[in-house]
């Protein structure tokens, strides 16, 4: 077997990530694909869940962390009258109890205690670290480890549809939101208990759905070759679209990419990050901070290989 030879190629893909496979696997998947000598995704998605993952390939990957903290949009079913050992369906079943039957009132009730502002107890199967060990690696010896409740936003929870005994909602949420945990809580709410029996994440950080493309749909365009796949590449500053974007001149920008501080043409609050780009050719430089009446180098790219998409 040949030995991959990798390659400088820059940007973001939406990967519509299929059931069963880890967020990681799915990311190689792609990543070799493109032959993209760096890769990284955005905030993992269990095995069971589908949807949205972006990619960053290559210099993009320095922004991931802009797109691991945004808000996320969640299509989930939840299951109800079963509890789980791991708050979804892959779980062995803990309790089975009847559900209550519930007035359309009576249930937005119970679903406006979970919007705004809430508090969760992030769950014993989730990648969170404790003493450098996930906490799911402690779950499956029967550990329980104590965890803090952390605050976390939900802008919108909406009822898309209900059956006796399941409930599919619409939920856009800040960064670290467990879902699964909205589905025990709710459960648990209702007096029945619940897990998640489905979970596909709809969007991120603004990008559109119909942006994504399914494995299948990869696969069938790498055999145009690197071109074609190529033409699918976002611009790395898609990640970061919401700061406010600075063009600096010829000096300023040969400046800050030698790791200059440089005047700010803009007032903004100390420690704002912004959007840099060569007045001239209007090439995407990375993202500077703002200290005073000035711009300090934050997260450039490096300019020195790679047509940057």
């Amino acid at each position: 077997m040949s030995k991959t030879k990798w390659r400088s190629v820059d940007g973001i893909v939406l990967l519509n990530k299929p059931i069963g496979l880890s967020s990681n696997q799915a990311l190689q998947r792609v990543r070799r694909l493109y032959r993209a000598a760096k890769a990284g995704h955005t905030g993992a998605l269990d095995p069971l869940a589908t949807g949205m993952l972006p990619l960053c390939l290559g210099e993009a990957t320095k922004f991931s962390q802009f797109l691991l903290d945004a808000n996320k949009r969640y299509l989930t079913c939840i299951q109800l009258g079963k509890r789980t050992t791991t708050g979804d369906r892959e779980g062995e079943i803990l309790s089975d109890e009847p559900v209550p039957a519930l007035t359309d009132a009576e249930l937005e009730a119970i679903l406006d205690r979970f919007r705004g502002e809430i508090e969760q107890i992030p769950p014993m199967y989730s990648a969170l670290k404790h003493e450098g060990k996930p906490l799911y690696e402690y779950a499956r010896q029967g550990i329980v480890i104590e965890r803090k409740r952390r605050q976390v936003m939900i802008s919108n929870l909406t009822l898309v549809s209900r059956t006796d005994d399941s409930l599919t909602l619409d939920i856009q949420c800040s960064k670290g939101t467990y879902i699964r945990t909205i589905g025990e809580d709710i459960g648990e709410a209702l007096g029945c208990g619940a897990h998640l029996k489905s979970l596909h994440r709809v969007s991120t950080a603004g990008y559109s759905p119909e942006g994504m493309l399914t494995l299948e749909e990869f696969e069938a365009i790498a055999e145009q070759g690197e071109d074609a796949l190529d033409a699918y590449l976002m611009p790395m500053d898609s990640a970061v679209e919401y700061l406010d974007r600075i063009e600096l001149p010829a000096q300023d920008t040969k400046d800050m990419l030698f790791g200059r501080t440089v005047a700010s043409p803009i007032s903004l609050a100390d420690d704002s990050l912004v959007r840099l780009y060569d007045q001239g050719s209007q090439r995407f430089l990375g993202l500077g901070k703002i200290r005073g009446e000035n711009i300090r180098p934050q997260r450039l790219l490096n300019t020195s290989e790679s047509a940057h998409k």
